[in-house]
C-alpha cells in the first residue's frame, strides 16, 4: 500500500509540472492543465430504463486533461444510485404471502426495500471554445463518451431475515443489465484566474445498449433474453481541481 501511495503522489508530481513555463499564466494564455473533479447529475430515464426506475441521482469522480489547443480527454466513473423502482414488489409474488408480505425465517414479516444502484464508467473526448470566458481556457464545451453502464435493483431486508432472498436468490430478483453506453454533453466550464472557484455547469444525454446479465429470473421463471436501450438524460455539475501552477511572479528592479 505504501508503495502504491508512493506512486500514486510522485504521478500527480509530475502532473503539476506539466503546464506552465515562463510568464504565460492562466488568464492570458491556453494551457495544458490537467484537473481532477467531483460531479452530480439528476438524471430522467426514459426509453426502457424508464420502464424499471424513476428518476436517479449520479455522483463521482474524474480526471481530465485540457490541452493547449483547447481539446479535452479524460475519463469518469459515477454511481447511480434513486429509490423509485417502477415494478414494486411485484417481482416477489412468487414469494409473498396473499397479503403482500415476504416471511422471515422467525415466521414475521420481513422488512424488505428496493433502491436503483448503478455505474457508468466512461472515456471522454471534448472541445472547449473560448466564449464567454474570463480567460482562454474557460468556455463553452462540447463532448462525446464512450463507456461501460451496470443498473440493478438492490433489494436489503432488514436484519438479512428472508432466506428466499438470499445469495443467488437475490440475484434472482435483482434484474442486473449492462452493456456499451455513449453520451453527449454540453455545458459551460470555468476556470477562475486565481484558482479559487472552477466547476462545470451543463446537461448530458446517455444512450446504452444493455441486456441482462443473469441466467435466470425467477418471477419471469427463465431468463430475460430483451436486448435494451436506456436512456438517461439530465443536468451535470462538477467542481474542478486544477494541477496547473501560478505563473511566476515578475519583479523589477530600478
Amino acid at each position: 500500500m505504501k508503495v502504491l501511495l508512493k506512486y500514486f503522489l510522485s504521478l500527480l508530481f509530475l502532473i503539476w509540472l506539466i503546464p506552465v513555463s515562463g510568464q504565460v499564466s492562466i488568464q492570458d494564455s491556453a494551457l495544458t492543465i490537467p484537473m481532477f473533479y467531483g460531479t452530480y447529475s439528476y438524471q430522467i430515464p426514459q426509453a426502457d430504463m424508464a420502464e424499471r426506475f424513476g428518476n436517479n441521482s449520479l455522483i463521482g469522480p474524474g480526471f481530465q486533461i485540457k490541452t493547449s489547443s483547447n481539446w479535452i480527454y479524460g475519463l469518469e466513473w459515477g454511481f447511480i444510485f434513486g429509490n423509485n423502482i417502477k415494478y414494486g414488489f411485484s417481482i416477489f409474488d412468487d414469494i409473498m404471502t396473499s397479503d403482500g408480505n415476504i416471511i422471515s425465517g422467525d415466521g414475521v414479516p420481513a422488512v424488505v426495500a428496493l433502491f436503483e444502484r448503478g455505474n457508468i464508467f466512461s472515456l471522454r473526448f471534448g472541445r472547449l471554445i473560448p466564449v464567454l470566458s474570463p480567460n482562454p481556457n474557460s468556455g463553452i464545451v462540447i463532448g462525446i463518451s464512450a463507456g461501460y453502464l451496470m443498473h440493478k435493483i438492490k433489494i436489503e431486508v432488514e436484519n438479512n431475515s428472508a432466506p428466499q432472498l438470499k445469495g443467488d436468490y437475490n440475484r434472482g430478483y435483482d434484474r442486473m443489465s449492462s452493456g456499451f453506453a455513449i453520451s453527449e454533453y454540453v455545458g459551460y466550464m470555468y476556470l477562475g484566474n486565481t484558482r479559487i472557484i472552477n466547476f462545470f455547469i451543463g446537461v448530458e444525454f446517455y444512450q446504452a445498449w444493455t441486456k441482462s446479465r443473469r441466467d435466470y429470473i425467477f418471477d419471469l421463471m427463465g431468463p430475460d433474453k430483451k436486448n435494451r436501450f436506456d436512456v438517461l438524460i439530465g443536468p451535470k455539475i462538477s467542481w474542478i481541481i486544477p494541477l496547473h501552477r501560478r505563473a511566476p511572479q515578475e519583479y523589477y528592479l530600478y
